[in-house]
């Protein structure tokens, strides 16, 4: 149902019967739970018996790994779907509060910011490392007030080996962790995509080094860790897991028009043997992020996903000419979208985020 479903409202090139109307019916429809739930915040007296948390003082949002499921507080598996910035470096104007609350009310509940380690203007590379870690300051606080979870992404990609750059790593996610701390709605991803043959080994050293850093600072907190291969082999990940540390999921990264049945076959099977995996970024495109869309494969990608209970995150937001930005490269919005302004993978992620709330 879920296939036919996707396979319906994404068709067509971005054309859909959702249109302006929709999407702002769908933000007044979030706020009116959100004042139905401000009228039943508990009592004074309620709230001291409650978990609660040091930045948002509400429920706690804390999660955890149980086998190769995520998990709430309660024990029960939760699923996280959502969107990626591109690189923030390069398109900063979209971390803002109001564009994470237009995701939030597309269905969304995860916030991925995405920090290049290597390219122009990376963060180990001559980027402004004040003017950067600033951004994902304000990307953290924008999912904060919108109750949403956010990842904290190391984006390694042309570095390929993210002991490259080990000693930036821990000084930053050291900081990072010590200043979100209390937050538990953060969840660090400490390399986007190891590559160009770097080893199952040698990022799993890379891990053993940077975990606990972070657990210094935040004990329970979710860490992800990339996998060889642009973050695809997690076999090679299942067959000799991370075992010191709790807490610890593993990426694995899909465009739908070039990884098909292989790399879903390979997900499925680490799955099995118990590997806990977190889809970090995916796209509809080829995976160059520049090509022809398949969406008949990213609904058998979706629904494997789901099958297992797998988060998912798409890339990208940004209005940037290429086929896995959710924004068409004429909007200058970076916020209020509506479905005239998304692209043909925009219109897609809308639509199966809708379905899904």
């Amino acid at each position: 149902m879920v296939l036919a479903l996707l396979g319906g409202i994404a068709g067509g090139c971005g054309k859909t019967s959702y249109g302006e109307t929709q999407l702002e019916e769908a933000k007044e429809t979030q706020q009116s739970e959100d004042e139905t739930e401000a009228r039943e915040q508990p009592t004074e007296q309620e709230t001291e018996t409650q978990t609660t948390t040091e930045n948002k003082g509400e429920e706690s949002m804390e999660l955890h790994v149980e086998g190769r499921k995520l998990c709430d507080a309660n024990g029960k598996q939760i699923q996280l779907r959502g969107v990626s910035t591109h690189g923030i470096a390069w398109f900063p104007d979209y971390v803002n509060e109001a564009a994470v609350a237009d995701l939030k009310s597309w269905g969304a509940n995860v916030f991925r910011i995405a920090m290049y380690t290597a390219e122009y203007d990376g963060y180990c590379t001559g980027g402004d490392q004040t003017r950067l870690k600033s951004i994902v300051d304000a990307g953290v606080e924008a999912a904060t007030k919108n109750e949403m979870y956010v990842i904290i992404d190391w984006h390694v990609l042309n570095d390929n080996d993210p002991n490259t750059y080990k000693d930036q790593a821990i000084a930053f996610f050291d900081e990072m962790s010590a200043k979100y701390a209390s937050y538990d709605n953060v969840i660090y991803e400490i390399c986007n995509e190891p590559c160009n043959g770097t080893s199952w080994s040698s990022i799993k050293s890379y891990a053993e080094t940077v975990i606990p850093v972070i657990r210094k600072n935040a004990p329970e907190s979710v860490i992800i860790v990339g996998t060889p291969n642009w973050s695809q082999f997690v076999n090679e990940a299942a067959a000799d897991p991370i075992t010191k540390y709790d807490n610890i999921m593993y990426a694995l990264h899909f465009y739908a028009a070039t990884h098909k049945d292989d790399l879903r076959n390979t997900m499925v099977a680490a799955t099995k043997a118990g590997l806990p995996i977190f889809v970090s970024e995916y796209g509809i495109c080829d995976a160059s992020g520049n090509g022809a869309i398949d969406v008949d494969s990213a609904n058998q990608w979706l629904s494997t996903l789901d099958e297992y209970g797998i988060s998912y995150v798409c890339w990208n937001l940004s209005n940037k000419d290429e086929s896995s930005a959710i924004l068409k490269s004429s909007c200058s919005k970076t916020s209020g979208f509506t479905t005239d302004d998304l692209s043909e993978e925009g219109v897609w992620l809308y639509n199966m985020l809708q379905s899904k709330k």
